[in-house]
């Protein structure tokens, strides 16, 4: 927590910090059974009233924020991270899918400011990178999302921010093999 990575797990922020890192996952683990899942609706607090009554989140479930460039998306997720750090005391997971460096600069500016970057896991593959690192962005968070949930028993909100980018790097690793992108 209170790191940003890069899709291989190095800790960008704090690069004498390296050494902090003594687990390393596989992106690509198994499904739990379906007999293993849970399969209890519980609604979780946001505390953002107008959310909790328009669009009310079930723990576990998936939700997608969808709107053009400049409408509040951002605003909206790290508001939410805010109040999941401050009011549930979890941990918020962020998987930047080929930002631009100015965006996630601003982003861990803004959680510093805030006080939430200690309860927060970034992990970003900008978009001068390769397709195929940033077509892993979203697996690595999800498998720090895992982490936290599974060895460290903590409620965790998992954020992949964006998800075009997410799809465009799976068509361009898709192209570059020569296969139908799908």
């Amino acid at each position: 927590k209170g790191k940003v990575f890069n899709t291989l797990g190095q800790i960008l922020n704090e690069p004498e910090a390296e050494s902090e890192v003594t687990e390393r996952w596989s992106i690509h683990r198994k499904a739990p059974a379906f007999d293993q899942l849970e399969s209890k609706t519980e609604m979780f607090e946001t505390g953002l009233k107008v959310v909790d009554l328009l669009t009310p989140y079930v723990k576990g479930g998936k939700i997608g924020l969808f709107g053009g460039a400049g409408v509040g998306k951002t605003v909206l997720i790290q508001e939410m991270i805010m109040r999941v750090a401050k009011l549930h005391e979890g941990v918020s997971v962020f998987a930047g899918v080929g930002e631009r460096t100015r965006e996630g600069n601003d982003l861990i500016e803004e959680m510093a400011e805030s006080g939430v970057l200690p309860q927060t896991a970034l992990v970003f593959g900008q978009m001068d990178e390769p397709p195929g690192t940033r077509l892993r962005v979203a697996l690595a968070g999800l498998t720090m999302a895992e982490y936290f949930r599974d060895v460290q028993k903590q409620d965790v909100l998992f954020f992949v921010d964006n998800i075009f980018r997410f799809t465009q790097a799976g068509s361009e690793v898709s192209t570059l093999l020569g296969r139908m992108p799908s």
